[in-house]
């Protein structure tokens, strides 16, 4: 039976500097993909290009619900140093989730030691409840590692689907995201789809992703995208 995911949380607007749609364009796709919520999740300052901290501090300003869709105030952070650190600064805590992700324009690739640390360690931040496409092969990870903190610290695992499509830069996207699916069903870690949508028409778009996780078998109950108590846990605030 096809999976019918009820949000995404891993989209961007022009406001990133490198991508093409504006936030109603956005809007009006999750409602035509039947989504029930979206998360906008611009890049933090440090990505050239894109904003500064006032585009997410005037975030108050943004209605709740448009369109009949549920409208969640994000921020996709870059993971900075391979202590785990994340840009962004203080704003990070107004925001309703952060989602942390090592980029290229940030960070240079390390050892597997070196990513491994750096990720986990964004784990660690009280606001960032996704870590973003962990699938990128210019950042070998232990996935076992990364998927048992996940599950420890109740952070949950990006299946990307921009990393499984031909355009994508990163790095063995498509094996990487199978065994990504296959470690953290394994260990009993917990998954969100995202589209990383830079351009309206991919809002809401899994059909790559989804075909992974059926593949693989990966468990319903472990992806969060399928239950609006999967966005509750999303949305919930950890303990500092």
């Amino acid at each position: 039976m096809p999976l019918r995911p009820l949000f995404d949380l891993h989209t961007h607007t022009v406001a990133s500097g490198h991508a093409y749609g504006t936030l109603q364009e956005n809007l009006r796709a999750a409602r035509e993909q039947g989504l029930l919520a979206l998360g906008t999740s611009d890049h933090s300052p440090g990505m050239p290009g894109g904003t500064d901290r006032t585009f997410f501090e005037n975030y108050r300003i943004l209605p709740r619900e448009v369109f009949g869709v549920r409208l969640l105030r994000g921020m996709e952070a870059n993971i900075t140093d391979y202590d785990g650190s994340i840009d962004g600064g203080t704003v990070t805590e107004e925001m309703d989730y952060v989602i942390a992700s090592l980029h290229s324009h940030c960070i240079r690739p390390g050892s597997e030691e070196e990513n491994t640390r750096a990720v986990i360690g964004a784990m660690k931040h009280p606001c960032v409840k996704i870590i973003g496409h962990p699938d990128d092969g210019r950042y070998p990870l232990d996935l076992d590692l990364v998927a048992e903190a996940a599950r420890d610290f109740g952070v949950a695992l990006e299946i990307n689907n921009s990393s499984l499509r031909p355009s994508c830069r990163r790095l063995n996207g498509a094996s990487l995201v199978r065994r990504l699916a296959r470690t953290l069903a394994e260990k009993g870690a917990l998954a969100v789809m995202g589209s990383d949508a830079h351009i309206w028409c991919d809002v809401g778009r899994f059909a790559e992703a989804e075909a992974v996780l059926e593949e693989t078998g990966f468990p319903e109950a472990q992806l969060l995208n399928l239950r609006m108590e999967g966005l509750d846990f999303l949305l919930r605030k950890r303990d500092k």
